[in-house]
C-alpha cells in the first residue's frame, strides 16, 4: 500500500517514505531473492510440462500413462479419458471450437446473460454466451441479437459482443423462424442458394445446422412446451454431415415432415412431471437451475431418454445456464436456446 502511495505522488514532490525504509517501518526484515540458474530451469520446465499435458489430453482418448522429460525432470501424466481444455482450444481457433461437435463423454457448461438495458434493448435484447472455467471464471464465446425490421424472428450470432452485423467478419450464423414462431431453422454464415448466381465464386452455400419445431399449444391448455430438434448426423470420424439444401424441398423441416430421416438425428425435450405439493411441473436439473420458467427445458435422444444432451434454465432474472454434450456443437446449442427466448403466439 505504501509503495503504491509513493508511486502516485508527482515527480516534483519528495516522497515521505522511500522503499528502502519500508521494511523497517513494517517490522519485517527485507530478504534478498537469490535466483539461480537451477531455479529458472525448474520454472521453465514446469511451464513446458503444463503445455505438454494439455496436448497429451487433447490428442488421445484413452491414454494410460505418458512419461515426459524436460530438463531432466520426469513426470507421469495419467488420463483415463479425454478431458476438454477450453482455453487451449479457444486460444488457437475459436470458430473451429464453436462449430465442432463436443467431445464424447463430456458435458460442457456455459452461461447466458441477457442485457435489456437501453432504449431498444427492452424489445431487442443482447444475449451473451460464456464458457464456465471454474473458480467463478468465464470465457466469452459469442453473442446474439434479434434483427430489427424483419418480417419474422431472425437472430444473428456473432463472435464479437458489439459487432452483430451480417456483413461483418464475426458473423457465424443465424436463427430464422416462421410467422407463428413455431418452427426455427439454424444456418451458418454461408449465402442463400437463391443468391448464388450473384455472389462471388468463392462464396459457399449456407449449411443447415439444426431445425426446431414447437408443438402448437394456444394459451397452454396442452401443458408445457413440446419441442423437437432435428440435427445433421455424425459420420464415423465424429464429424457433422454437411447438409446444404438447394431448394425448400430439401430442408431439414421438410425432410422431417416427410419422415425422410436419413443422415439425420431426432431429439426431443424431456416432459416434466407434475408435483402435487407445489402444483407445478418439475424437472431435475441437478442444481444447475434454481428458478422456474416456461423457457426451461431438457433435450434427450430417442435411443437413450435418460441421457441429457442439452439443458437450459434460469438462475437469475437475466442469467441462464446452458449445458450440452455430443453430438451438439456450441452454435447449435446456443441457437436452440435463442429459439426458447423468442415469444411464440401459438405456443403460449
Amino acid at each position: 500500500y505504501l509503495k503504491r502511495q509513493i508511486r502516485r505522488q508527482p515527480y516534483y514532490k519528495k516522497p515521505i517514505l522511500t522503499t528502502s525504509q519500508l521494511p523497517r517501518i513494517i517490522g519485517k526484515p527485507r530478504k534478498k531473492k537469490v535466483r539461480t540458474r537451477k531455479r529458472q530451469i525448474d520454472k521453465y520446465s514446469l511451464i513446458s510440462f503444463q503445455l505438454l499435458s494439455y496436448v497429451v489430453l487433447l490428442l488421445g482418448n484413452k491414454i494410460r500413462a505418458t512419461r515426459c522429460c524436460f530438463f531432466g525432470i520426469h513426470r507421469r501424466v495419467e488420463a483415463c479419458r479425454l478431458k476438454l481444455a477450453p482455453m487451449f482450444l479457444i486460444m488457437y481457433n475459436m470458430k473451429t471450437f464453436l462449430l465442432k461437435p463436443a467431445p464424447q463423454g463430456n458435458m460442457i457448461r456455459c452461461r447466458i446473460t441477457r442485457d435489456r438495458k437501453g432504449m431498444d434493448k427492452g424489445i431487442f435484447p443482447f444475449y451473451y454466451l460464456f464458457l464456465e472455467l471454474g473458480n467463478n471464471k468465464k470465457q466469452f464465446l459469442m453473442s446474439g441479437r434479434k434483427r430489427k425490421k424483419s418480417k419474422t424472428s431472425n437472430y444473428l450470432i456473432s463472435l464479437d459482443p458489439i459487432d452483430l452485423s451480417r456483413d461483418g467478419n464475426n458473423f457465424i450464423g443465424k436463427v430464422r423462424s416462421n410467422a407463428l414462431g413455431t418452427k426455427f431453422t439454424v444456418f451458418d454464415n454461408g449465402i442463400n442458394p437463391s443468391k448464388k448466381p450473384f455472389a462471388p465464386e468463392t462464396a459457399q452455400v449456407r449449411q443447415e445446422l439444426a431445425a426446431i419445431s414447437y408443438e402448437t399449444n394456444i394459451l397452454g391448455f396442452r401443458g408445457p412446451r413440446k419441442m423437437t430438434v432435428i440435427i445433421p448426423g455424425i459420420d464415423s470420424d465424429n464429424k457433422r454431415i454437411c447438409i446444404q439444401p438447394e431448394s425448400e424441398h430439401e430442408t431439414l423441416l421438410v425432410r422431417y415432415q416427410n419422415e425422410n430421416m436419413q443422415n439425420l438425428i431426432k431429439l426431443q425435450n424431456k416432459m416434466p412431471s407434475w408435483n402435487r405439493e407445489t402444483q407445478k411441473y418439475k424437472l431435475n436439473f441437478h442444481g444447475r437451475v434454481t428458478e422456474a420458467s416456461v423457457k426451461n427445458f431438457q433435450i434427450t435422444s430417442e435411443d437413450d431418454p435418460d441421457s441429457i444432451i442439452l439443458q437450459f434454465g434460469r438462475v437469475a432474472p437475466d442469467v441462464f445456464t446452458m449445458d450440452y454434450r455430443f453430438p451438439l456443437c456450441t452454435v447449435q446449442a446456443f441457437a436452440i436456446c435463442l429459439s426458447s427466448f423468442d415469444g411464440k403466439l401459438a405456443c403460449e
